[in-house]
């Protein structure tokens, strides 16, 4: 069973963010039609108008742009402190409709890894141990596909490894860098932050 590492890869965005921004914000604060306002958009550069709408606070706007990240070879333990972000989209490997029969990827806390080679032995044998009673509940279980791996997945340990799609809007995502950037933010979702924050 391999140690995961982390991937993130950014899938989607929205085009032209500062242009969409702007003509949320100048439909705002002016009059006149929807035609002059997106003439408005298209003929000049936005990025000092939204510069000041930013510097006013005015966040809703960011809400019409939005990021989609693929995320693999992180922990559930990950999993359970990113989807407190409520105003996010997530789409998330099953451990009912996928079997880890043969073994699954973890992921290992580098404090286990700090502690030397018998550590990380003594880790790598208790992920195998729990892929043991895993494979074992299948079986108890009639070996039913989903049926089976519904409750044989209640051994898996918190370390293993799942992947995720999230999409966040601009305006969550600045406020999911904010908290998970932070050096008070756990190891692992720290490190996802700093990965999505890079792309």
């Amino acid at each position: 069973m391999p140690e995961r590492n982390l991937r993130v890869a950014l899938v989607r965005h929205t085009l032209d963010p500062e242009a969409l921004t702007a003509l949320g914000a100048r439909l705002c604060y002016a009059g006149g039609d929807v035609d002059r306002l997106l003439k408005t958009v298209e003929e000049k550069d936005q990025r000092a108008f939204v510069e000041r709408v930013m510097a006013m606070g005015h966040e809703s706007v960011l809400e019409h742009v939005s990021f989609t990240f693929l995320v693999e070879g992180v922990s559930r333990v990950l999993l359970a402190q990113l989807t407190r972000h409520r105003i996010a989209s997530f789409s998330v490997q099953s451990q009912r409709y996928v079997s880890y029969a043969g073994g699954f990827g973890y992921v290992m806390p580098p404090s286990i890894r700090a502690l030397g080679d018998d550590a990380v032995r003594e880790y790598e044998a208790q992920m195998a141990q729990c892929l043991r009673w895993y494979e074992q509940w299948q079986k108890r279980l009639g070996d039913a596909g989903e049926a089976s791996n519904e409750d044989a997945r209640f051994v898996l340990p918190n370390a293993c490894e799942t992947r995720v799609l999230i999409t966040m809007n601009a305006r969550e995502l600045l406020h999911f860098f904010r908290l998970r950037c932070c050096m008070r933010a756990q190891w692992e979702i720290r490190r996802l932050a700093w990965c999505m924050y890079a792309m």
